[in-house]
């Protein structure tokens, strides 16, 4: 049977921009996606780059980059501008397997389909059902349709992956206990870093949950947000940030079975999560410790 490869880039061009997005949204059944939804989920709470999931500063580029980057390079490819962008890398997944099945040679089609299978363990099958679930928090209705099928395509491509012997280097490479030692990077910093904390803190889930703490919601960069919250009412904010962390655990466990990457998602929120508990019962004592 012929693999959707064409479903899958057409999946990443979502993301591209509102343009690309608004051209394939119609094969894809999603309704109308406009310029402002588009910004809100891709933007301003879920930029769809690998290395803001897996890399160990939670932003843009860098080593995340760098190690997609380092992929397309090994396959003889110049890599793109953006190399961990989702378009990139669903669009490179999707001419692999093309190339695959046209190859003339099964010497070749087989290499072919060992990149293929390697750049799905690697570089999309680490983040993308983390980042997905993302998405879907943002309740867009056409853009959480997107979600959806993505995510029942992307979970079809498991299904027939090899075995993998170990975790996807990312997750191997990545930061340890961020709670054992805050000094390198801080609280702030490790929370909303996701391949350190297990969770995922868009701006929309910030401002929600300062909504649901009971504090006033400072609009403006994530970091900068959530050092407002704890600056207003430490202990609500860390017991907020604990059970946010539980959710993510419980999300990530769901997805477990026969999958060692959200077994170790699912460690990492957990570890989260007590922590900050520890953390929020230091805070509500009599002495204010933890602050």
């Amino acid at each position: 049977m012929t693999r959707p490869w064409e479903l899958l880039r057409a999946l990443g061009a979502v993301a591209d921009s509102p343009a690309t997005a608004r051209a394939v949204a119609g094969p894809l059944q999603l309704g109308p996606i406009s310029d402002a939804e588009h910004t809100e989920v891709f933007v301003l709470n879920c930029p769809p780059y690998a290395s803001v999931y897996l890399g160990p500063d939670g932003a843009l580029g860098g080593e995340g980059a760098d190690r997609a980057a380092g992929f397309w390079r090994a396959i003889a490819i110049p890599p793109p501008a953006e190399p961990d962008h989702l378009a990139a890398l669903l669009g490179l997944y999707a001419s692999l397997g093309e190339a695959a099945e046209q190859a003339r040679s099964p010497v070749t089609a087989q290499a072919l389909t060992r990149s293929r299978q390697s750049l799905f363990a690697e570089h999309l099958w680490p983040w993308l059902p983390v980042y997905l679930d993302a998405v879907a928090d943002l309740g867009v209705p056409s853009l959480t349709a997107w979600a959806e099928l993505s995510r029942r395509a992307v979970t079809a491509e498991f299904s027939v992956q090899p075995t993998w012997p170990r975790l996807p280097l990312a997750l191997r490479a990545a930061p340890g206990d961020a709670w054992a030692d805050l000094r390198p990077v801080g609280l702030v910093d490790a929370l909303t870093t996701p391949v350190r904390s297990g969770v995922v803190l868009t701006r929309r889930r910030l401002a929600a949950g300062a909504g649901e703490a009971g504090m006033g919601h400072r609009i403006g960069e994530r970091r900068y947000a959530l050092r407002a919250m704890l600056g207003q009412d430490p202990q609500a904010t860390l017991a907020w940030a604990a059970h946010e962390a539980m959710r993510w655990r419980h999300r990530h466990a769901r997805r477990a079975a026969g999958d060692q990457v959200a077994r170790w998602w699912a460690a990492r929120a957990a570890r989260t999560g007590t922590f900050l508990l520890e953390r929020a019962a230091s805070a509500a004592g009599p002495s204010g410790a933890g602050r």
